[in-house]
């Protein structure tokens, strides 16, 4: 028989028979993980599938049938002797040779002698051999007759192994069969069964740590399978590779400006570099040498896009072009998706952007559904489509073509198509000038440049006209102006464009106190972002404070300044007044909320003639007024329309003062007198 020898690394286990230093066999219990037991794991599995047993879950016991037939040709006669035994194996396994044979016979007769003394009886022992027996002709024969042989045959067996399955690859080991347990809850039920560790022995390496939870031979079994049918995806593979970076100095524009035969001399490769640029090395040179940048890529013959701002989404005609179907999964996908990649011109070509686009959504694909994954996979198909006579005309090897991006990546998908271009014959080029701006791609083989400067730039220079360059005292000046007006308590004229109003409770006597005050300077002025929360009076008083008529109105006469609008006659707005608005109010309010483009593009919009964001700001006070409900009616009896009517046809007096409203300093005001006994109109209440 063979005995169990001591590995001196794991992958002696794949050392054959006669190259052994000692000739023995190996019997070790896995109970930890880590990358090279991960890697162990998936070679030895190979060997076990081709040559030898994988066993998961438990060994079967043998059925009533499996128990007739091996009644039927051995009868029912037991011994527990070693010429019994082998006279048996001769009859139950034929083709066995007498090496074979012995081997067998002596490590089974090892196993019923040692129950023997243990204190089993005949019956029991009679039980567990024609178990053995069983096991042997239907679950091992297509290994036990290999025993001997150099290739050794290899037994896999995973989970918490009984003590008769024990036994039995005990007898297989002693045979000539190497084993291997793997023990996904530890070692705590096999000690039970054998303290001292005399049938096999744990394997102890550096820095194992416990089995992932979903791990098991039959995710190795489907990962395999995985590995088959997305190598079935990529059909025939480009032999041509990327070489990205590799080769650069970090010189950013320079690595870009480099000659393509300067870059490497592998004819299987092409060198191409992936780079973001944030912030500005100098900011009086940095749009002219962007220039001169574009113009040296210009003469090199080389070609170039260009993208400001943004990536614009696929439109629908983009979409429709695409040849799709339904998928049942991500396979059936990216086999059909990828088929809209044609480029007859260069099949080489077009075999590298099939490998690029399985590749990259592969990756992305593990924590999205089927449908993102086959939207995200949509748009790099229109984006592809899009550019694809611009990076790629007349293309061929080792040529490398340019895309310029400013701005940085405003989402998952603009990024998610700048790392599928770096894997194409494309140097792909993000520069990030403001560094308030954040691109939101993320890359393991980007190289980053980082400069300290922010510069807000909306355009790449692409023409001599587009260069506008600012002085160093232009500079100098925005930077004063930067540390002047930023958390400073200190603003620029206009430095905000958008506003909360917060009404402030006050005395009678506190109005006066606050009235002509700059808002910076009343109780709860903040600023959060870019948003300035505006401390507003909103007072109704009611009556003459001690009966003094003469003192009330001075008091009146004092708060009329010159960015205060009086109302005294009442009603100021009547609903016989001319309203060219209020036939077209339906129009513009759906679903409860304002349709604020198609207002500003209708012919009776009156307030065009405003700033962008006052108009903005306007627009979005009376969607709130109407939300709140503040006016009763709203969302009852059509108030809200009468609410959008007045709202769009304010008289110009009014509508100049908000156009004039800076909200860090003073803001305008109205007084509203009704000292007689009529009502105040719904429209001069909104």
């Amino acid at each position: 028989m063979f005995e169990h020898k001591i590995i001196n690394d794991i992958n002696d286990y794949f050392v054959e028979l006669n190259s052994r230093k000692d000739k023995g066999i190996y019997f070790y219990r896995v109970n930890g993980y880590n990358d090279i037991i991960k890697s162990f794991i998936d070679k030895y599995y190979d060997s076990a599938r081709l040559f030898g047993v994988v066993i998961q879950g438990k060994i079967q016991n043998p059925t009533k049938e499996n128990l007739n037939y091996y009644e039927e040709i051995m009868g029912l006669d037991f011994q527990v002797s070693k010429n019994f035994i082998i006279s048996s194996l001769r009859k139950w396994l034929p083709r066995l040779n007498d090496y074979q044979r012995n081997n067998l016979a002596f490590a089974i007769y090892d196993v019923l002698d040692l129950m023997g003394k243990q204190g089993k009886n005949e019956d029991i022992l009679k039980n567990v051999y024609i178990k053995f027996m069983c096991w042997l002709y239907y679950k091992f024969e297509r290994i036990v007759s290999h025993i001997g042989d150099n290739k050794i045959p290899k037994i896999l067996y995973e989970g918490d192994i009984s003590i008769y399955e024990l036994k039995m690859l005990g007898i297989l080991a002693d045979s000539g069969c190497d084993v291997v347990l793997l023990q996904y809850n530890g070692d705590e039920n096999y000690l039970k069964l054998d303290s001292k560790s005399i049938v096999s022995l744990k394997l102890d390496i550096p820095n194992m740590n416990p089995f992932p939870k979903d791990f098991c031979i039959e995710k190795i079994q489907k990962e395999r399978a995985d590995k088959v049918n997305i190598q079935r995806l990529y059909g025939e593979k480009s032999d041509i590779l990327n070489c990205t970076n590799a080769w650069i100095d970090g010189d950013g524009l320079e690595d870009f400006k480099k000659s393509i035969h300067n870059r490497g001399n592998d004819p299987s490769l092409f060198y191409n570099c992936f780079c973001r640029i944030n912030g500005v090395e100098d900011k009086l040179t940095y749009i002219n040498n962007l220039y001169k940048f574009y113009v040296e890529i210009k003469n090199s013959k080389r070609q170039a896009v260009i993208v400001n701002k943004e990536i614009l989404k696929p439109s629908m005609e983009e979409i429709n072009s695409i040849n799709r179907k339904s998928y049942k999964d991500k396979e059936q996908m990216l086999s059909d998706l990828s088929n809209n990649i044609k480029y007859s011109y260069n099949i080489e070509l077009q075999k590298l952007m099939k490998k690029a686009f399985i590749d990259i959504l592969l990756e992305e694909s593990n924590d999205l559904s089927l449908n993102r994954l086959t939207n995200k996979a949509v748009y790099l198909l229109c984006w592809l489509k899009r550019y694809l006579s611009q990076l790629f005309h007349n293309w061929k090897m080792p040529n490398i073509s340019c895309f310029i991006y400013m701005g940085g990546c405003k989402d998952v998908n603009e990024a998610l198509f700048l790392r599928f271009l770096a894997r194409l014959p494309v140097d792909v080029l993000i520069l990030n000038p403001n560094l308030n701006v954040k691109c939101c791609l993320e890359a393991d083989n980007i190289y980053e440049i980082n400069y300290q400067n922010s510069m807000e730039i909306d355009m790449f220079p692409q023409e001599s006209s587009d260069i506008r360059v600012g002085t160093a005292a232009y500079y100098a000046e925005k930077e004063l102006d930067e540390i002047m007006y930023q958390d400073s308590g200190m603003y620029r004229n206009k430095q905000y464009h958008s506003a909360v109003s917060v009404t402030l409770r006050t005395m009678y006597e506190e109005i006066a106190i606050l009235w002509n005050q700059e808002l910076k300077y009343r109780p709860n002025f903040n600023i959060i972002g870019s948003v300035v929360s505006v401390p507003v009076i909103f007072s109704k008083i009611s009556g003459i404070k001690d009966g003094d008529i003469s003192k009330y109105w001075s008091d009146v006469k004092s708060l009329v300044t010159d960015d205060t609008f009086v109302i005294t006659d009442v009603p100021f707005i009547n609903p016989t007044d001319e309203n060219p608005i209020k036939a077209f109010v339906t129009e513009f309010f759906k679903s409860k909320k304002l349709l604020k483009e198609k207002i500003k593009n209708h012919k009776c919009y009156q307030y065009g003639f405003l700033r962008e964001d006052v108009q903005n700001h306007i627009l979005d006070k009376l969607q709130l007024l109407i939300e709140r409900k503040t006016i009763k009616g709203t969302f009852e009896n059509g108030t809200e329309y009468s609410i959008i009517a007045t709202a769009l046809n304010i008289k110009n007096d009014i509508v100049r003062m908000i156009q004039s409203f800076d909200f860090t300093k003073k803001n305008p005001k109205i007084i509203y007198i009704n000292t007689t006994e009529k009502g105040i109109s719904i429209e001069d209440s909104i």
